[in-house]
């Protein structure tokens, strides 16, 4: 299981749409305070919806214990039209012209709005919300006890946030001597999101596909 939830992590961890906005924030009029409440929202956010599906594990059960077969065929379909689609990306990656606005206006936010933001891409993006899900139930419906249930779904917070606490982190203790760092790392993103974001779909792509087989055994 704890293989499992790290790997769940790790998809979220490097996504390019988790690690962008960490940088971006960097970029703010007040970078300190922006980007720990973009961090802390964040976190909270990966805490509460990891926390609910712990705890709703042992109402929907019986549906994970005997997913229909149906449902496991659609992961399969949908599995394989992500990586289809990542491949597309991947293939018309220089097509792609620069970083979509709404990223851009990460580097705008206040650290209010930054803490919204942080807890609200949780639940928007359907991948993270999707992999968190399956974390926390995964932790619900193991015979773990409380202490290591707690413990397994906050190695799962901690991978996941970690891409994000790195960079805000390290500017915070660093401070100024990183924007150079921020700025080349700012561009290069800017310059290779289309392919990052190929990346990404293939690997959650081949992660339904197995959900999906593995279900069908």
């Amino acid at each position: 299981m704890l293989t499992a939830l790290v790997a769940l992590a790790l998809v979220i961890a490097v996504s390019p749409i988790t690690v962008i906005p960490a940088v971006l924030v960097l970029h703010a009029s007040r970078p300190r305070p922006v980007g720990l409440a973009f961090l802390s929202g964040w976190v909270l956010g990966l805490m509460a919806v990891t926390a609910a599906f712990v705890a709703s594990s042992d109402l929907i059960g019986d549906l994970r214990k005997s997913p229909p077969a149906w449902a496991s065929w659609l992961r399969v379909v949908l599995g394989s039209a992500l990586v289809l689609f990542g491949v597309y990306r991947w293939v018309t990656r220089h097509r792609q012209g620069s970083m979509p606005g709404w990223m851009r206006s990460f580097s705008k936010l206040t650290p209010v709005r930054a803490g919204l933001t942080g807890a609200l891409l949780v639940v928007i993006r359907p991948e993270v919300l999707i992999l968190s899900a399956a974390a926390g139930l995964a932790v619900g419906s193991s015979t773990l006890g409380v202490a290591d249930g707690f413990a397994a779904a906050a190695l799962f917070v901690v991978i996941s946030a970690s891409t994000v606490a790195v960079p805000i982190l390290a500017y915070i203790g660093a401070g100024d001597r990183l924007d150079d760092t921020l700025e080349r790392l700012k561009a290069w993103m800017e310059k290779n999101h289309a392919a990052m974001m190929a990346v990404i779909l293939v690997l959650i792509g081949f992660m339904v596909i197995y959900n999906g087989i593995h279900a069908l055994r």
